[in-house]
């Protein structure tokens, strides 16, 4: 369902897909993005006149984080393992960031594909802190497309 006319996403309505396995306790997803690179091309025009266009090059490669909060899951320490020991052809997953709607159906989905663990950070230890700890992963990516759900 589409949001109304005037009405915009409600940024914490999102959950995170990755080879068909929805990821829980996401708190939140940055950096998420789609570029490509700028190419200068330099030239002389017909009256001799020095001019530089600009064109669209080759989509990037990038990455993003995601916090979420600390269980017992094992599982992205396992995908992090799994680039961290050669494994390549296991690490590479393919996946998805959606974005719902204030009722709950999807109306954004950015795919991701051949995306690999990183780094995997643990929040602070603090002795007689009280907030909930949390794990954070830095996820790359070679190809990311937005599509409406």
């Amino acid at each position: 369902m589409p949001l109304p006319d005037g009405d915009s996403a409600v940024g914490h309505y999102f959950g995170l897909e990755i080879d068909g396995v929805m990821i829980k306790e996401i708190q939140e997803i940055s950096g998420l993005s789609i570029e490509q690179d700028v190419i200068e091309v330099k030239q002389n025009t017909a009256d001799g006149k020095y001019s530089i266009k600009k064109q669209p090059g080759r989509q990037k490669a990038g990455s993003f984080t995601v916090t979420r909060g600390l269980t017992a899951s094992d599982s992205l320490e396992k995908w992090l393992t799994s680039s961290l020991d050669g494994k390549m052809s296991d690490a590479r997953k393919s996946g998805a960031v959606i974005v719902f709607d204030y009722i709950g159906s999807p109306i954004k989905r950015y795919k991701f594909e051949n995306a690999w663990c990183s780094k995997l950070e643990i929040g602070a230890l603090k002795a007689g802190d009280t907030s909930a700890l949390t794990e954070k992963a830095t996820i790359n990516y070679e190809m990311i497309t937005a599509s409406d759900s």
